[in-house]
């Protein structure tokens, strides 16, 4: 049987997604489609997740961008409604229901960037190399990179990377925010399960729903986002979690979390 483009599996509450489309993992319809599939999947098991990884199979590459050879067939509408189901499937990963920690490992370029930027947190080895060279084809990031980038970079530097289809290292990435650490090539997944596990250990409620407001709040003035983090927190202490955090730290005791 071939095996997926994307799969995943399941352990001690950390659904670990992997891309598998070697050598370098290109991001093409199908490899896309195949995300989707893992995370509708997953969007049914959220009851055994606590948090997701996102890597890269094989030791090339996190995700290369796309398939270039797909642009040859593309014309304005083809383009378009390619770029609309990306924004669907990538959409899938940003909004899942528990957070979703990209570890890059190799390269990490245009599509794969764009991909990595949907995850809540970024860690990345050392020897990493992230950027967005589509300008070297002449267009520019065109599955949400423009916009997302805008959330860790200042707007200059984005434009010095876009303009320039500049690729760095780890290093420069984190130092401006691009990603929340660098660590050893080769404890990559084991710092991301141990954060992972971290996650999985607080009130999940509360994890959920921090998830919502941080999300949501992004784009929204100060007063409108201060209205929904405060309708969100106070909906929680309706909740038996709530009550058992507090309970738990009275009694100096580990909570007993169970999600409702």
């Amino acid at each position: 049987m071939e095996r997926p483009l994307a799969y995943y599996e399941i352990t001690n509450q950390i659904a670990i997604v992997s891309i598998d489309h070697p050598p370098m993992n290109a991001l093409d319809v199908a490899t896309k489609e195949a995300i989707a599939e893992v995370f509708t999947q997953l969007e049914d098991r959220t009851e055994e997740i606590r948090a997701v990884i996102i890597r890269g199979a094989g030791e090339k590459a996190f995700a290369a961008g796309a398939d270039i050879k797909t642009f040859l067939e593309l014309n304005p509408s083809k383009a378009k409604a390619r770029l609309m189901r990306s924004h669907q499937i990538y959409a899938l990963v940003e909004n899942f229901e528990w957070p979703v920690i990209a570890a890059i490992h190799g390269y990490c370029l245009g599509a794969g960037l764009e991909l990595a930027l949907c995850c809540d947190i970024r860690y990345a080895t050392e020897s990493s190399k992230l950027g967005f060279p589509e300008v070297n084809l002449s267009v520019f990031p065109g599955n949400g990179g423009t916009q997302r980038a805008l959330y860790h970079l200042p707007l200059g530097k984005l434009k010095e990377w876009v303009y320039t289809g500049a690729i760095v290292d780890a290093t420069e990435a984190f130092e401006y925010g691009l990603i929340e650490r660098v660590v050893p090539d080769d404890r990559l997944m084991e710092e991301a399960l141990e954060l992972a596990s971290k996650i999985s250990s607080k009130g999940p409620l509360g994890v959920k729903n921090a998830k919502k407001v941080l999300n949501r709040t992004r784009d929204l003035s100060l007063v409108d986002g201060l209205e929904l983090e405060s309708d969100f927190w106070a909906n929680l202490t309706a909740t038996e979690d709530m009550k058992e955090g507090a309970r738990a730290f009275m009694e100096k005791r580990k909570p007993n979390y169970k999600c409702r």
